[in-house]
């Protein structure tokens, strides 16, 4: 699983202090409040201005002054929200959403130094090594989500999973699946292993597999960061189909999704280390 603790926030803190000093205290505070801005919509996905000003205590023109600058960097694109059924006079509001550019600029430290141990270890003892490792690591987070998943209700289940995700730094919401047949749908919106993830699958696979544990009931990621995706998606099948199927739960229908994993790449050089003054993730929301 992927783990966000003090150690990011250790490094964020360090970025955010560079700029500051290279810049000047104004500069600092700027690029800081600029930073807090891109982390929350990347923690909330698809956002409005309005809604930023009011989470961040900002002025309509102050927010309007940032989110101009990360467009112009690249970091943040602005969509139109879509509307269920009639929609009232004038245009409708404007989402944010994060780029790629701005999902890189925020900081991945040990990104390089991770995959490079994956590879070996894959390169001496072969990728059943790498999915054991991975549940290695998901291990511990299924241990503390347990006991507290175990006490509530099923129905409830999935929404207190997304509130613990959150809590370890996920960004994580639960809702109804908008596809027929119904289920929830489970979203993270942020991934701190996605690069590593993109060559090693096995990560996102065994978080699956902990979810279908935890929530009780099958479970398919739809979609994942590291695969060039928005946001990590996972279907949560209803429990009254999972209750009139009488099969063991081994024989049903996988919790992965069915797309063919795509070919490890090749080693690769490690990724340069990010420019002082480059955007991260200091300050909290």
């Amino acid at each position: 699983m992927k783990n966000v603790g003090n150690r990011q926030q250790a490094e964020a803190d360090a970025a955010t202090g560079a700029a500051a000093v290279a810049h000047g205290p104004e500069r600092g505070a700027e690029n800081g409040t600029r930073a807090r801005v891109a982390r929350l919509i990347l923690e909330h996905g698809p956002i409005t201005a309005a809604t930023l000003g009011e989470r961040l205590g900002l002025t309509p023109a102050a927010i309007r002054r940032h989110l101009d600058n990360l467009m112009s960097e690249g970091m943040v694109e602005a969509r139109d929200s879509r509307t269920r059924g009639r929609r009232g006079r004038g245009r409708p509001a404007r989402l944010f959403a994060i780029t790629e550019a701005g999902r890189d600029a925020f900081v991945h430290g040990y990104d390089d130094l991770a995959a490079s141990a994956l590879r070996f270890l894959a390169e001496k003892a072969g990728s059943q090594a790498v999915a054991e490792f991975a549940r290695r690591q998901v291990a511990d987070l299924e241990r503390r989500y347990r006991p507290m998943l175990a006490a509530a209700p099923p129905q409830q289940r999935i929404r207190l999973l997304a509130e613990a995700l959150s809590n370890d730094g996920y960004a994580a919401s639960a809702g109804e699946a908008p596809a027929p047949g119904g289920g929830d749908q489970l979203c993270q919106h942020h991934c701190p292993v996605a690069h590593v993830a993109t060559e090693f699958p096995e990560l996102c696979e065994a978080e699956v597999e902990v979810f279908e544990r935890l929530l009780g009931t099958p479970v398919r990621r739809l979609a994942t960061i590291a695969h060039g995706d928005g946001v990590c998606t996972t279907h949560v099948t209803p429990r009254d189909i999972t209750a009139a199927d009488p099969r063991p739960a081994g024989d049903r229908a996988p919790s992965r999704t069915d797309e063919k994993r795509p070919a490890r790449p090749r080693a690769k050089e490690g990724r340069a280390a990010p420019e002082a003054g480059r955007l991260s993730p200091g300050g909290s929301a």
